[in-house]
């Protein structure tokens, strides 16, 4: 027989220097013990403990390649309850000009896991929603007939991404916006389309993106996103 879930447990293992390192992996990359460590401010050796007890505890997973062993998160449901989890975490104060500036560029657009946040994802959902792309549906959207000829002539395969073993169109409350985005197989493919194009561009160093020159003219003409009134909004 089943007792209640130990909530506590999981709490536990967020807590304290492990929480710095899962939202170091929040924005879906595979990061080593050191890259890791170096995001959190502290030594490669306590972060090698931290990352032994969150792959114990099931929130995160390795990789080797070669002679490296890589972390990710464990899937896209740990993402989703580190974002929701996000929305009820008191901000932190602004301590320099660069935790400023590092935190606008989160708030205008990131990776959540594997697919888009921020502002620019909010709005990305506001615009196809207005183009009629994207209709609401039972538990996230739906992508109607106009929307398959859109999403496939900026050469996403809609097939492809029904066909994985997960949702295809849900909700991710954002923690910036408090407001959902787009998650899902869709929300991952879209993300991936919109990189492969160079429209959007990692920050190094982050989760953070960067919407390129390229991109700020092709999101107002393919998509409707005017990228410029966005930045306005959230300065």
């Amino acid at each position: 027989m089943l007792a209640d879930a130990d909530l506590a447990a999981v709490a536990e293992l967020m807590s304290g220097k492990r929480a710095s390192l899962l939202l170091a992996l929040v924005g879906g990359a595979a990061l080593s013990a050191g890259e890791l460590a170096d995001r959190a401010g502290i030594s490669p050796a306590l972060a090698s403990a931290h990352l032994s007890r969150l792959l114990d505890g099931g929130l995160v997973a390795a990789e080797r390649s070669g002679r490296r062993r890589y972390y990710r998160l464990a899937g896209p449901e740990v993402a989703a309850v580190i974002e929701a989890a996000l929305t009820i975490a008191p901000v932190r104060e602004v301590s320099s000009l660069r935790s400023a500036r590092q935190g606008e560029a989160i708030r205008f657009a990131r990776t959540c896991y594997d697919h888009l946040a921020g502002a620019i994802g909010i709005a990305l959902v506001d615009a196809l929603e207005h183009q009629h792309v994207l209709a609401p549906a039972a538990g996230g959207w739906e992508v109607t007939a106009r929307g398959e000829r859109r999403l496939g002539g900026l050469g996403i395969d809609l097939a492809a991404l029904h066909a994985r073993k997960r949702a295809f169109a849900r909700p991710c409350l954002d923690w910036t916006e408090r407001r959902d985005h787009l998650a899902g197989a869709l929300g991952a493919g879209l993300a991936d389309r919109l990189l492969e194009l160079g429209w959007i561009a990692r920050v190094p160093g982050g989760r953070a993106l960067r919407v390129t020159a390229k991109g700020e003219i092709a999101l107002r003409d393919e998509l409707g996103l005017n990228v410029p009134g966005i930045r306005r909004a959230i300065a």
